[in-house]
């Protein structure tokens, strides 16, 4: 087992006052969590993330496993980490990956800067695997950073569109009932064939949930099942729940999820996970003014803008004040599009940011405009908006570059 150590990172805060959470409605959120933050007397429980990846993607038909195809340029599984990431109260992440696969996993932690991530040997199936990344956390050695954690979330690395709001629910509700899965209804009626390829039983859908991810469990539960669970289990199962209820009988609560749990399974996924990510990087807009231009043109600008898109959340930032919120955008949800207006003479700012983008590799995810104009030219200014937003609502990607408003 080894620490990824990809450089600076932000303080680890403790998990979340859970404690407190006994009993609460699922709809527990982020929100709770602060407010049981706060009370006096709170305990607070260490929270960590197992996620299992070490398959090959043999229905996905493609060479690469697919946690690291790439999507808009960017392996799948640093979405899925980046996700876990912004937790905060997530204290570790241990990822396991084949042998064979163990370098480019680093050269992901390292190349997206990463953090709280160990990496361990995945097994020869999902069962092992997970195994092995519980085994990892219930060393408490000197050698390693790892501690046991008191709540695990066991996660796939092939759902990348997991939200603080459903990992506190399952968190919440492990920590009440030993056990718990996110749910979604079906989709189809499963039907069971006969030796003949018949129809031999129909289930009714209304009745069957689909079992999805993330799941999470408290540490002791997970850990002793998976220590007596059989060679036949851990070689063909694939339900973690079944397992706590097995043999630690445990019985899970089942909490309700979002649409966006699936999991990348097929080829023609990843391009629905592609077109959500753009979906995402256009529902927010950080307008970069130069402190140094007049109020008036800038008040017609930002109008102009909020005015094609009525629908995206816009604010405004200065130049060396937006670069320190990019640098934090791998932990927290930052600013998913970058514009800058500024004077025709200062360009200095605007070259940093870009430098900054291109060194923390997150252009891909944060694309930039450069607006430049004179001063007072409303009516370019408003041109400039009208382009920004057509670009916005295109959803278009990488566009990293400078645009002359003459």
């Amino acid at each position: 087992m080894e620490r990824g150590s990809p450089g600076a990172s932000r303080p680890v805060e403790p998990g979340p006052c859970l404690s407190s959470l006994r009993g609460a409605e699922p709809a527990a959120s982020a929100s709770t969590l602060s407010a049981a933050r706060a009370q006096p007397g709170s305990r607070v429980i260490a929270v960590a993330a197992v996620l299992p990846a070490g398959g090959c993607g043999e229905r996905m038909g493609v060479p690469t496993p697919k946690q690291f195809c790439p999507i808009l340029e960017r392996p799948l599984i640093s979405y899925t980490l980046q996700a876990l990431e912004r937790v905060y109260w997530i204290k570790d992440i241990v990822v396991a990956v084949t042998r064979e696969n163990m370098g480019a996993m680093r050269n992901i932690i390292q190349k997206y800067q990463h953090t709280r991530i160990s990496l361990v040997e995945a097994g020869e199936t999902r069962h092992r695997s997970i195994f092995n990344g519980l085994k990892a956390l219930a060393k408490d050695q000197p050698d390693t950073q790892l501690s046991k954690p008191e709540v695990v979330i066991i996660h796939d690395a092939v759902r990348p569109f997991v939200e603080e709001d459903v990992l506190l629910k399952v968190v919440a509700a492990a920590k009440e009932h030993g056990a718990a899965g996110a749910i979604r209804p079906l989709v189809s009626t499963v039907i069971s064939p006969s030796a003949d390829g018949c129809l031999e039983i129909s289930l009714e859908r209304a009745r069957h949930r689909a079992s999805e991810m993330p799941q999470a469990f408290l540490f002791d539960v997970i850990y002793e099942a998976y220590r007596q669970c059989s060679d036949y289990d851990l070689e063909f199962g694939t339900e973690c729940l079944h397992l706590a209820l097995k043999y630690s009988h445990t019985k899970a609560k089942l909490v309700e999820g979002p649409p966006d749990l699936w999991k990348v399974t097929y080829k023609r996924d990843l391009y629905a996970a592609e077109s959500i990510i753009k979906e995402r990087i256009s529902h927010a807009v950080c307008v970069v003014m130069d402190p140094k231009q007049d109020k008036e043109p800038v008040d017609h600008f930002l109008e102009a803008l909020k005015n094609e898109l009525n629908d995206v959340k816009i604010e405004s930032r200065e130049p060396g004040q937006a670069g320190r919120d990019i640098q934090q955008s791998n932990l927290e949800q930052c600013y998913n599009f970058v514009s800058m207006n500024i004077m025709m003479s200062d360009f200095q700012e605007t070259r940093k940011l870009l430098h900054m983008l291109e060194e923390s590799n997150l252009s891909i995810l944060y694309p930039v405009v450069v607006v430049s104009g004179e001063q007072k030219l409303q009516e370019s200014l408003r041109q400039g908006a009208i382009i920004i937003a057509s670009l916005i609502k295109e959803r278009s990607s990488a566009l990293v570059g400078q645009l002359l408003v003459a």
